[in-house]
């Protein structure tokens, strides 16, 4: 027996609860996993709650994200003792996740852990660090460079933001920050932006074509946010776009892509190849200031994160959500 989060729906409703269970009701999988840490993402945040319909069947362990070490494996590539981690692949959604002292998953989609980090850093980085990356790549593999001019990151002080605006500034990124808490500020100013907008400033309908502004984007809101951050992109700039905290609309027009060039590049970090992870998290331990960590990551227990998942929602919680899931 193990405890984990187990999320059910049937006749009496829909429910997430701190369970001891079965190591028998463990899905397939050629990899068994002793978890020592998972997060809590905006997605897990949505399955716990059940606020989006992001379980596909039930019941569910949520939890997009784990580390821990190799129990017992068929897997050619992973031994007992192995130091895993795993980020996306439909766990926490189709196959059981994170939030549980045990995972039996397929050794495909796990990493090893980089030398780098240890399981608690490797965490405060998870899916949402590893997803910043991700569009950093992007931008770079668009040719966005730091003399171009000033980068935007939206829901700056969430998981994506936090850790895009720390790795950005360190590569010599001019970064404007957008977030709804102003008593964010100075944190944001911390891990290296420049200057913190409001986000009101962005969130409502806005004109098809603005003032240009941005050479580069990172936006997780999408919806009228998205929108007006490609209308006010430079010339030739590159908007990455890996979230909808705001909203999966898109109301925007063809005007900054035919009238200014603009690219907008999509962001998946669900069913992200293998060597693009390991690119992103072989980046991450040159372009992250391990120190900023401290900042970015809050450590909670197992019994903690039902409700810090509402929080997250809410928009409540900074940085990163670690979860101890063996206290």
């Amino acid at each position: 027996m193990f405890k984990g989060i187990l999320i059910e729906k049937d006749d009496a409703g829909y429910r997430a609860n701190l369970k001891d269970i079965d190591e028998a009701q463990l899905p397939e999988g050629d990899v068994t996993v002793r978890v020592s840490h998972s997060t809590l993402n905006y997605k897990d945040g949505l399955a716990i709650t059940g606020k989006g319909p992001v379980v596909r069947r039930f019941p569910m362990v949520p939890g997009i994200d784990l580390v821990g070490t190799v129990e017992s494996s068929t897997h050619a590539d992973y031994q007992p003792g192995d130091s895993v981690l795993l980020n996306g692949w439909g766990v926490g959604e189709g196959h059981w996740g994170g939030l549980a002292q045990k995972a039996r998953l397929k050794g495909d989609w796990l990493v090893p852990l980089p030398k780098q980090f240890s399981p608690v850093q490797a965490m405060a980085i998870g899916t949402a660090g590893y997803t910043a990356m991700l569009c950093v790549l992007a931008l770079e593999r668009h040719g966005v460079k730091p003399e171009h001019g000033e980068i935007v990151v939206s829901g700056a002080a969430g998981g994506v933001g936090s850790v895009a605006t720390a790795v950005l500034a360190k590569l010599g990124y001019t970064v404007v920050a957008v977030s709804g808490r102003s008593e964010e500020a100075d944190y944001l100013k911390r891990l290296g932006a420049s200057e913190v907008l409001n986000r009101a400033d962005f969130s409502s309908p806005g004109k098809p074509l603005g003032k240009e502004r941005w050479a580069g984007a990172v936006d997780v809101v999408g919806s009228h946010t998205l929108a007006n951050i490609c209308a006010t992109t430079k010339y030739r700039g590159v908007v990455t776009a890996c979230g909808l905290a705001g909203g999966m609309d898109f109301p925007a027009t063809v005007a900054p892509f035919i009238l200014r060039g603009v690219t907008l590049a999509g962001i998946d970090s669900v069913m992200c190849p293998r060597p693009d992870r390991l690119e992103a998290w072989r980046r991450l331990g040159i372009d992250l200031d391990i120190a900023k960590l401290e900042m970015i990551g809050n450590e909670i227990s197992l019994a903690d994160a039902i409700p810090a998942a509402a929080k997250l929602i809410n928009g409540e919680i900074r940085g990163r959500v670690i979860v101890d899931v063996n206290r």
